[in-house]
């Protein structure tokens, strides 16, 4: 996701899709990141709980969360997203990150960021690379969103946040507590260029 829906419209460039260049569709489906989110986060919610899968993509986490029990919403700046969602039974609104949400509503947030670190100068700006890149440092999105998760949750609420290494573990974990927020790594997976880990986040 963006702040500027603008520029990932795929009919701002002339150029062919990225994801088509990529031989990929324009949502992100599941991946190693997408199942390592869904189950660190299915294994903490409870049944009747409120729950929401930021950035839902395809809706994979997002369904994990129902089967166990939530009562989840996923959302996605993209309208394809959302859509695709929706067909898998989610109940999916588009929105830019946490924005559009009432304060203390959830009980669980879950949210598999764009993370990669990406040189703006090649980026072309189809949802695709929106739903990869993550800026210069790979934090462009998630910084944001550990700026704004605590309004939406619930005083005993948590938060699942999917980190990679290329990203910066420690840096993402530092800059979370200077929101107030707590964090501990409850679940990881390493491969050979990369290290992922999903990172528990509640109000300090």
């Amino acid at each position: 996701m963006t702040d500027d829906e603008e520029s990932v419209d795929p009919g701002e460039t002339a150029r062919p899709p990225l994801a088509e260049q990529r031989g990929v569709d324009t949502v992100y489906g599941a991946s190693e990141d997408s199942h390592l989110l869904a189950e660190a986060a299915a294994d903490s919610v409870e049944p009747g709980e409120r729950a929401l899968d930021v950035g839902t993509g395809s809706g994979y986490v997002a369904g994990a969360l129902a089967e166990a029990g939530a009562d989840v919403i996923g959302s996605d700046l993209n309208p394809a997203a959302c859509r695709q969602a929706r067909e898998a039974g989610i109940v999916a609104v588009r929105a830019n990150l946490l924005n559009p949400f009432r304060a203390e509503t959830f009980d669980l947030v879950a949210f598999n960021p764009p993370y990669l670190p990406a040189d703006p100068d090649t980026e072309w700006g189809d949802w695709m690379g929106a739903a990869l890149s993550g800026g210069e440092d790979g934090r462009a999105v998630v910084d944001p969103f550990l700026e704004d998760v605590c309004r939406v949750l619930r005083a005993s609420g948590r938060a699942f946040l999917l980190v990679s290494s290329l990203t910066g573990i420690d840096e993402v974990r530092e800059y979370a507590a200077g929101q107030d927020l707590n964090s501990s790594i409850v679940a990881e997976e390493s491969f050979p260029f990369e290290r992922l880990v999903v990172v528990r986040l509640t109000s300090a």
